[in-house]
């Protein structure tokens, strides 16, 4: 009787183990999924990324002409018809103040 009680124990760990090991909820399974899972998780972070600058570019578009005419007022130094520009230098000022 305990021979065979220990032989049912002796296979039912043989079974469990080998389950543990090479089934298909297996250890190396589990590992194999999360580092699956942390690999979609960097790509979702910088899908998230790319999406929320077009979501910025989208938003820039919408505001579109004000955001242009802003650029072209710093950056070229265009005016509108009627308008009176006036174009204050600070190199005459740090000229003046070299001078002194």
């Amino acid at each position: 009787m305990r021979k065979l009680l220990l032989t049912f124990l002796v296979s039912l760990l043989f079974v469990l183990q080998w389950q543990l090991w090479f089934g298909d909820n297996s250890v190396t399974k589990k590992a194999q999924i999360e580092e699956l899972l942390t690999i979609k998780q960097i790509e979702n972070e910088e899908l998230e990324k790319r999406n929320k600058q077009i979501a910025q570019e989208i938003m820039g578009l919408k505001i579109g002409r004000q955001l242009i005419e802003e650029k072209a007022r710093e950056e070229l130094g265009m005016i509108r018809s009627g308008e009176t520009f006036f174009f204050v230098s600070e190199l005459q000022d740090q000229e003046s103040s070299n001078e002194r």
